[in-house]
């Protein structure tokens, strides 16, 4: 199920502690010179295909983060990938709905991981840069033909990989952070992100009435643990079946989901967001909370300042998700 599984406290504990050491590592010698520090950022502007990866700026050409970063793991199944990309080519519109009005604002719940994000200044500011941003990522990765020589999936998951290094980089000598709250987009937070994009999608789907076969399932996630594990997710912490993944997102949002300004003043900025784009419809902030409260249910819904029990009728609530489903937040001009 997974090398890590089952998931007690002190396991779990230790991964709150534990960042990504191949990739910071190497972005703590790499900012150490601004030279180099800037040959990186104009690689990362400028990689778009997988093929990108085999034309890197000489002083990273030997570097690890680089050479591996197509390495897929020895339990990865190309054709289980496959399937999985193609169920979300069969689903894009809904996954991608249901990624900024449901996996979002279900990580703001985990209160100590969200203070990265809080503490990002573009993000509060510029949450539609963040929703362009996820749309770009989860669209890199998941399209077919995603791991291809002229995919992008590779690609996408190494500058994301990087990103979070960075973000790492800069949150520690931010002189904001606080060690109670666990080291930055640590391995715990990082997994439960991962269960976000996809063990919660197939929850989602599932509540606007979606049917989704048991393979399609399997698919979908099995190309998530291949995806964490490019993303630089210990393998103990990526969950290789449907029980194992409900057992890992259980036991994570039992020690992390709590009430936190900072996680209703997240999900604030995301409702607006959504509304503001939303210029044909013209569905108002109160629409969108009350599907973001139906898609999360009761208890997350509470702890993000939502109501617990939606006002408006369940047929009414997938109504509005289904005009979401016409159009695409994500790249809006």
């Amino acid at each position: 199920m997974s090398l890590g599984f089952p998931y007690n406290d002190g396991f779990l504990s230790a991964m709150r502690q534990a960042g990504d050491p191949r990739a910071d590592t190497f972005i703590s010698n790499c900012f150490s010179d601004s030279v180099l520090k800037q040959e990186l950022y104009n690689w990362m502007k400028s990689a778009d295909q997988n093929s990108d990866l085999t034309r890197v700026p000489l002083p990273f050409v030997s570097e690890d983060i680089f050479t591996r970063a197509q390495d897929l793991p020895v339990w990865a199944n190309e054709k289980l990938m496959q399937r999985g990309c193609q169920f979300f080519g069969r689903y894009q519109n809904s996954i991608m709905q249901l990624l900024g009005l449901l996996s979002l604002p279900y990580c703001y719940a985990a209160a100590n991981g969200a203070m990265v994000l809080y503490l990002s200044e573009r993000l509060r500011n510029d949450t539609s840069k963040r929703l362009t941003d996820t749309g770009e990522f989860v669209t890199d990765v998941q399209t077919p033909g995603a791991f291809a020589e002229h995919g992008r999936g590779f690609a996408g998951i190494l500058k994301t990989r990087l990103t979070h290094a960075i973000a790492r980089f800069y949150t520690l000598r931010s002189g904001q952070w606080q060690n109670s709250w666990g080291f930055p987009i640590n391995q715990e937070d990082m997994a439960g992100t991962s269960l976000a994009f996809s063990l919660i999608v197939i929850r989602g789907l599932r509540k606007t009435g979606v049917t989704i076969a048991d393979k399609d399932q399997q698919a979908f996630l099995h190309l998530w643990a291949v995806i964490s594990y490019l993303l630089g997710v210990d393998e103990r912490l990526i969950a290789l079946n449907g029980k194992a993944a409900n057992l890992l997102e259980k036991a994570i949002r039992n020690r992390q989901f709590s009430e936190s300004e900072q996680g209703k003043e997240l999900t604030q900025s995301l409702v607006k967001t959504f509304a503001d784009l939303d210029t044909e419809s013209k569905l108002t902030r109160k629409d969108v909370e009350q599907l973001i409260s139906y898609l999360l249910g009761p208890e997350i819904s509470k702890l993000l300042g939502l109501s617990e029990k939606p006002a408006f009728h369940t047929k009414y609530l997938l109504k509005i998700f289904s005009t979401f489903s016409t159009w695409n937040p994500y790249f809006a001009s």
